[in-house]
């Protein structure tokens, strides 16, 4: 929604645009407390800049809609700003700070080149309220959604942390898992097992779900999976890990598993991924 009305708001910021920039540091050092992460000079490098593409957007579109093309410009800056400040830890409200914070400074010299007139400083600070307002607004919007990505991405990392795939003798792979298997975890362990496949030239894969809490028919079912793209890859899969209350529950459920080979524990799939491949392990006998 448009601002109508020509607005004062860009001449007294040319005006007086040294004791805004002063003021606005000393506002946004005092609201976000963080000035071990931000040096004074970077920020007003930041502020600077900020305070020129507003004049520069004041003056060329009088209806003050901060979405137009005439702010294109400051939309970038606050992007960027809200991302850096997303990744180095600043909350939203630390964040929206940035633009909010220069309400006072702007208010003041208002104050002081209108006060005499009561209507027309009210108009004016109500402008102004409202771009700030909307340009905070959006600079919030897009710090969560640099939040929100940077969240997916330590997700998708945790993810891969938590699905090693190792080597455990020649042409035999592990892949011990610890916690619940769901659809987007599936994806990543056929992912990283296929690939290890491919480069080790691995003929058994272990997959062990000892660590696994609990096995539904849609644990099983992604199981299964994994194992039929490990067969297509050439190598045939061995389930360990099997506890009793696990048996029990696959029996119940209905889930066929005979076509693969299950085991109690890691050891035992390993001796028969051992034998399966014609290796043997045998006790050093005493001198």
């Amino acid at each position: 929604m448009a601002i109508r009305g020509r607005s004062r708001l860009s001449d007294v910021v040319s005006k007086h645009e040294a004791a805004i920039l002063t003021d606005w540091i000393k506002e946004q050092l005092a609201a976000v407390k963080a000035a071990d992460r931000i040096g004074e000079a970077e920020l007003r490098t930041e502020c600077a800049r900020f305070l020129t593409l507003l004049k520069v957007a004041l003056r060329s579109d009088g209806s003050h809609d901060v979405s137009s093309a005439a702010w294109s410009e400051t939309r970038e800056l606050l992007g960027e700003l809200s991302r850096s400040r997303a990744r180095a830890g600043y909350s939203p409200s630390e964040t929206a700070a940035f633009v909010l914070s220069l309400k006072r400074p702007l208010f003041d010299r208002l104050r002081g080149e209108i006060g005499g007139d009561a209507d027309a400083l009210a108009d004016e600070v109500w402008q102004t309220t409202l771009v700030l307002d909307r340009l905070a607004l959006f600079t919030t919007e897009l710090h969560q959604k640099s939040r929100d990505e940077i969240i997916l991405r330590q997700q998708q990392d945790m993810l891969e942390l938590s699905t090693p795939v190792v080597q455990l003798w020649e042409s035999i792979l592990a892949l011990p898992l610890i916690g619940t298997l769901d659809s987007a975890r599936t994806q990543v362990v056929m992912e990283n097992l296929l690939q290890r496949i491919v480069e080790t030239g691995a003929s058994i894969a272990i997959i062990d779900i000892t660590g696994v809490p609990t096995v539904d028919t849609l644990v099983a079912q992604h199981l299964l999976k994994t194992v039929a793209a490990a067969r297509l890859m050439g190598a045939d899969c061995i389930i360990s890990g099997i506890r009793p209350q696990i048996a029990q529950t696959i029996v119940h459920l209905g889930v066929e598993l005979s076509s693969v080979i299950t085991k109690a524990t890691l050891a035992d799939a390993f001796v028969i991924a051992l034998q399966r491949t014609g290796a043997t392990i045998g006790r050093a006998t005493k001198a």
